[in-house]
């Protein structure tokens, strides 16, 4: 995919992605994959050098954000834009179809049977699938381990400030952990990609915060589910089925917590998505 230029959220300087190096694992592995995910080795952000940065609660004074390899060109985001431009019906169109580049398909729940394959195509890779709910984390009022049975303190992918994410906070999704079926890195996906959920006829733009069990996919947020009208409850809440997963290949959010920085790629990669499919 060409590189896109991006710029951040009310008139701040845009700043160079992180690089994504390996660090130890605060996590440890879920119980079932019916719900929740093993960290089979977090990753973080590099310190990157910038004017300003939002924290980990949204709070900031300026951020920003580009995609690998773009080169500046001035795109703003403003609050007219919110969760794109881009329709749901006319990212679902381009999906309609799948051309299946998984070896194999993949269950959504522990129960269930393997039915979902991974599909390609220009520029991003998709599923349809259900959507479990993570709460992992940062300790949040809406997650922790008394509302969540299968809560864990850490995920695979951390803020610029090497934390873990805030499910409760931050739109992101869960991908499988690389395995015979498909691998995530080889497809050009990676920590901080720019992800559109699709329920509804709603588009939440979100970044790929986590991983899950090798053979189950289909899980997202509290954040990510509450933007989108589904139960967030990660105990009892979810969605059965419905959910598109529309996964863009080699971008990346930096910082990876600015939803702001989210949404101005999402919907510049979302055009760019239509018209070249």
């Amino acid at each position: 995919m060409q590189a896109l230029a991006l710029a951040a959220a009310s008139g701040a300087a845009l700043l160079a992605a992180g690089s994504l190096t390996p660090a130890a694992s605060g996590g440890s592995l879920a119980p079932s994959a019916t719900a929740r995910n093993a960290h089979p080795g977090a990753v973080r952000l590099a310190p990157v050098a910038q004017t300003a940065r939002l924290s980990h609660d949204g709070a900031s004074s300026g951020s920003g954000s580009i995609a690998d390899g773009a080169s500046p060109a001035g795109e703003k985001a403003s609050a007219g834009i919110k969760e794109g431009s881009v329709s749901a019906a006319d990212l679902l169109a381009k999906v309609s179809s799948c051309s299946q580049i998984s070896n194999g398909k993949y269950r959504t729940d522990e129960e269930t049977s393997a039915t979902v394959p991974v599909c390609g195509a220009n520029g991003a890779v998709f599923w349809k699938a259900d959507m479990d709910i993570d709460c992992d984390g940062q300790v949040t009022t809406a997650c922790n381990e008394d509302t969540d049975p299968w809560f864990q303190d850490d995920t695979a992918f951390h803020t610029s400030g090497d934390k873990p994410l805030s499910a409760e906070k931050l739109p992101y999704v869960v991908v499988p952990s690389s395995s015979s079926i498909w691998n995530y890195g080889s497809a050009g996906i990676k920590g901080g990609g720019v992800v559109a959920v699709i329920y509804g006829g709603k588009v939440e733009y979100a970044v790929v915060g986590d991983t899950g069990p090798d053979k189950i996919i289909g899980e997202a947020s509290y954040a990510t589910a509450k933007a989108l009208g589904i139960d967030p409850d990660p105990e009892t809440g979810g969605a059965e089925s419905g959910v598109t997963y529309i996964l863009f290949k080699n971008s990346k959010v930096s910082p990876i917590e600015s939803h702001d920085a989210a949404v101005t790629a999402g919907d510049a990669l979302a055009k760019e998505f239509l018209q070249n499919n």
